[in-house]
């Protein structure tokens, strides 16, 4: 990309795709797209930028109101976003204002979920459900794999108030994890020293669970949590166990299970449901067209795509040039602001930032061979851990027009807005690979 010829190509390319971003009306095109298509996943360049959040929720907003999308999928733990579903559904906590419902959020980094621009969101959500009849109204749920201890709590639960006599299953399960305090870095590092693991009984346990639910006929909200709850203590147990060897697979365990949670989520659902997924672009954005695959990685988007290409899904990145973010120096550190440097010569942004100077939409449409959208270039990923110093290790080599369907670029951006400082974490996890996504 060193030829003026080559720049001038690739800049024009990025000038016709794109339309200026204002309002929520400019995002007219991306709606209409999104009305042939089941799933639309919206990503986000950082877990920590403010205008990152503030339009996935304009444009989700639009896809309820608009185009019937009746769930959303989040990056986050089931049972914390099992909390926020029955409150935003009307079924629980009604007595509870927004941010103590996200007070309950504790697992460090809690300023994902507990910020003032998702309880925007929710208490919008929250009114738009308990104006319609149960039937239509929108459901939010958490799709990652990390609440081992809560899911595991959630089960016993469940049974001693449905079926008494398989809880002994579940506490063969628990007692197994005990001597590790709920550590889950504790057990796993146990697994590495001597080879023994709770697997068995995660197992044993999933399959009671689902047995019992299927015996009794039972497919309700209830039962349907249960369920995924068993789900999420075996696919931890699992997580946890490789990624302490440091076996990058471990990243593969958790995309597959957050996509077979959005799976199960469609067939509860039904045929008709439409499903809205945030998460970050490392998720969002197929990883065939980053070096992941390279290392044999795959990620939400790409098991999206190959899995209901026919339903139609819709991929959205969000990037930008420069600004700030809330991220940590470190895992389990508190927040801070942290300033975002101009993007690198040569990266994406770099390019984006040259060709079009404000807030845009671009909407890659069917013909992906254009100098732009078929090179390589560096494409920004910011963890929540980041180091502005060191941002070189931050871009990852990203093919834009086969990652994405389309992208909203953003200018200028300012850091999320937490509802409460960290504290000590509850449960620490390890970082993941790639970094903090």
């Amino acid at each position: 990309m060193t030829s003026g010829v080559a720049k001038s190509a690739v800049l024009a390319e990025i000038h016709s795709l794109a339309r200026p971003l204002k309002s929520d009306r400019d995002l007219d095109g991306l709606v209409r797209r999104a009305a042939d298509c089941r799933f639309v996943a919206i990503g986000e360049a950082s877990h920590g930028t403010h205008e990152f959040y503030t339009w996935r929720d304009t444009l989700s907003r639009r896809l309820i109101e608009e185009e019937g999308y009746n769930w959303i999928g989040v990056e986050g733990d089931w049972p914390d976003c099992w909390r926020i579903n029955r409150w935003v559904r009307g079924e629980a906590g009604q007595d509870h204002g927004v941010h103590a419902l996200l007070g309950g959020f504790e697992r460090w980094p809690t300023w994902m979920w507990a910020n003032e621009e998702v309880a925007a969101f929710l208490d919008w959500l929250r009114g738009w459900n308990l104006a319609r009849p149960m039937s239509r109204r929108v459901g939010f749920y958490g799709l990652d794999v990390y609440s081992l201890w809560d899911s595991l709590r959630e089960i016993i639960g469940w049974l001693e108030d449905n079926v008494p006599d398989a809880v002994p299953a579940a506490m063969r399960a628990w007692q197994c994890f005990v001597p590790h305090h709920e550590d889950p870095h504790k057990y796993a590092w146990s697994t590495r020293l001597v080879p023994e693991s709770c697997e068995a009984d995660v197992i044993a346990l999933l399959t009671e669970v689902r047995n019992r639910v299927s015996g009794q006929g039972d497919h309700g909200e209830g039962a349907f949590d249960a369920v995924q709850n068993a789900e999420v203590a075996a696919n931890a147990e699992h997580y946890y166990r490789i990624m302490v060897r440091g076996d990058r697979r471990s990243w593969n365990v958790r995309d597959h299970h957050m996509a077979d949670t959005i799976d199960r989520l469609s067939r509860h659902l039904g045929p008709a449901s439409k499903g809205l997924i945030w998460e970050h672009n490392t998720h969002v954005g197929d990883a065939r067209a980053t070096d992941m695959a390279q290392d044999g990685l795959v990620n939400v988007g790409q098991l999206l795509r190959e899995r209901h290409a026919a339903d139609g899904v819709m991929l959205v990145g969000l990037a930008s040039h420069r600004g700030e973010v809330i991220a940590a120096d470190a895992w389990g550190s508190p927040e801070r602001i942290l300033p975002v440097p101009p993007a690198r010569p040569g990266s994406h942004e770099d390019f984006l930032h040259e060709a079009l100077g404000v807030p845009s939409v671009l909407d890659f449409g069917e013909d992906r061979s254009g100098p732009w959208l078929s090179t390589w270039l560096g494409h920004r990923a910011i963890g929540v851990v980041y180091h502005p110093e060191r941002e070189l290790g931050n871009y990852v080599p990203t093919r834009i027009g086969e990652r994405y369907d389309a992208l909203i670029w953003l200018e200028h951006t300012v850091a999320l807005r937490p509802v409460h400082h960290e504290g000590p974490p509850r449960e620490p996890e390890f970082e993941t690979e790639p970094t903090g996504y």
